[in-house]
């Protein structure tokens, strides 16, 4: 996937999450988002960590 498609979908996504309205999401779907969006920021944490690493020249 071309990088500003794939970061165009990321914000998209974000964007999204931050319209809704939180307290409206029950207790036990509210903790499944929770543990999903922790393993999400992780994996892109990661990304992260490797473009880090990389020497240019």
């Amino acid at each position: 996937m071309e990088w500003g498609r794939a970061m165009g979908e990321l914000a998209a996504a974000i964007d999204h999450l931050a319209i809704e309205d939180v307290a409206e999401i029950p207790r036990m779907q509210l903790a499944e988002q929770l543990l999903e969006l922790h393993w999400q920021m992780a994996r892109l944490q990661a990304q992260i960590a490797r473009r880090t690493g990389v020497r240019l020249p």
